[in-house]
């Protein structure tokens, strides 16, 4: 899996969650995941979790920490593991630091107050995976932590990378321990 760390402020508005966006904004072509820091600001209309717009939750955030992964060849429910190994990862990064987070599916809490936002669907033809860390807490519309404001994380890029890293050895390994055994 190809991973990048984006280097530039990206507005997450919830369009980028779509076939090829990594393909044609970055030239990363095939299973990748990209992260970038800016603002969160999802309005119902491009909202993909249904729940949430069944309750009129709309996603803000100041800052937040966005991944974004497209891979293709997987079914939707692969894609949620995919999504689940992803929020584990992000969680045992911040524990490895020395922060108790607790995960309730694809959430992510820390001191009682949500982390995280993350969601899986399918296109015609890949999963699509967003999951974001709230960087700056104050502003959103749930009582949220945040990576800087609340974990004192100031080094967010180095910590994403990590996450990165992280996340596509998993998929790999995944992938590699597949083709090493016998049938049955």
């Amino acid at each position: 899996m190809q991973t990048r760390f984006i280097d530039k402020n990206i507005k997450y508005e919830g369009f980028q969650l779509s076939p090829h966006w990594i393909y044609k904004n970055f030239k990363i072509q095939g299973d990748a995941v990209v992260a970038f820091i800016g603002e969160c600001d999802v309005k119902l209309a491009e909202m993909v979790d249904i729940e949430d717009v069944i309750n009129n939750e709309p996603i803000y955030s100041k800052s937040m920490l966005s991944f974004i992964s497209e891979q293709f060849n997987v079914n939707l429910i692969e894609g949620v593991f995919r999504q689940r190994l992803l929020i584990t990862v992000i969680k045992e990064s911040l524990e490895k630091m020395g922060y108790l987070v607790r995960r309730d599916g694809d959430d992510l809490f820390y001191d009682g107050r949500k982390l995280t936002v993350s969601i899986a669907t399918k296109s015609v033809n890949s999963v699509l995976i967003h999951t974001g860390i709230n960087i700056i807490s104050s502003g959103a519309p749930v009582e949220a932590s945040g990576l800087t404001e609340d974990m004192n994380i100031t080094d967010v890029k180095s910590f994403a990378e990590e996450v990165l890293k992280r996340y596509s050895e998993e998929i790999d390994d995944i992938v590699m321990a597949s083709t090493k055994v016998r049938g049955v």
